[in-house]
């Protein structure tokens, strides 16, 4: 995808409070949206729904640096530069989307139930409420996750967050053995944009993407309407059918094929036709 304005600083997403309100993706696209005017049709696919921007790491990984500055650990040393490094943003060869996701979903874990008693958002407590121990204790576990999964705790996000689609199955046999692609964004959990919500399934190491994102559509209204839209794999039921999964790739890149509404739109693109009674 070609880039766009670069993503909004840390210092433009909101400031914490303890109200229940908005979650990290909200800040998100509230700061994007506020960040640019006169979008187009491609400017808003371009520049705004694919931006990479993970706006909780933003908030949370500078506490982390700062509690291994308070009690240095050497065995957590190099993933805490990997991540204090990072530009808080999402792509399939990054090491520290993987980490930081892994981490973030060892710390989620450790404070939800907590976060739910005090009515709180679970993003907002770990933000203001988790220990220095829980955040530094969680790093570890997502560390040792990575190893004993991948044989490396850094591992490209590319390698782990997978889409897969092998047979209309709607509980679907997500195999690990099976064909998958790539997807480099996250859960709108830290705030991505592009939501793909992804776990493991029967004991698989990878994760495979089953909320989130699914038909996605941007629509412009004039003098004639003009649409991009992609569908999660594709429009057929068919394995056998070539749009069974042709929209896979289109999906995990955010390359939005044309909507065609007029005739001479589906001149160069149609198939066959149906003719009723004939």
């Amino acid at each position: 995808m070609s880039a766009g304005p670069a993503s909004p600083k840390q210092a433009d997403y909101p400031r914490y409070t303890d109200d229940l309100g908005e979650n990290a993706r909200g800040w998100h696209a509230g700061a994007l949206l506020n960040a640019h005017r006169g979008l187009t049709l491609e400017s808003l696919v371009r520049e705004v729904a694919f931006d990479p921007a993970l706006p909780a790491f933003a908030k949370l990984v500078p506490l982390l640096a700062n509690d291994y500055d308070a009690v240095p650990d050497p065995r957590l040393k190099e993933q805490v530069a990997l991540v204090k490094d990072w530009d808080f943003k999402w792509s399939d060869h990054s090491l520290a989307t993987s980490l930081a996701v892994f981490w973030g979903e060892a710390l989620w874990d450790t404070c939800a139930a907590r976060a739910r008693a005090a009515d709180m958002q679970v993003l907002d407590y770990m933000i203001a409420r988790s220990t220095p121990a829980e955040r530094l204790a969680a790093l570890s576990e997502a560390s040792a996750r990575l190893e004993k999964d991948f044989g490396n705790w850094r591992t490209p996000w590319g390698e782990i967050n997978r889409f897969q689609r092998l047979t209309p199955d709607i509980v679907h046999p997500f195999d690990d053995a099976g064909p998958s692609i790539r997807v480099p964004f996250t859960s709108s959990r830290w705030g991505s944009l592009a939501s793909f919500g992804a776990r493991s399934y029967k004991g698989s190491k990878r994760i495979y993407g089953t909320t989130g994102n699914s038909f996605i559509a941007i629509v412009e209204f004039g003098d004639k309407v003009a649409a991009r839209a992609v569908t999660a794999g594709g429009q057929s039921g068919d394995p056998k059918s070539p749009h069974f999964n042709d929209q896979a790739t289109r999906y995990a890149s955010g390359d939005l094929r044309e909507v065609y509404f007029y005739p001479e739109q589906l001149k160069k693109h149609t198939e066959r036709e149906y003719h009723p009674g004939h």
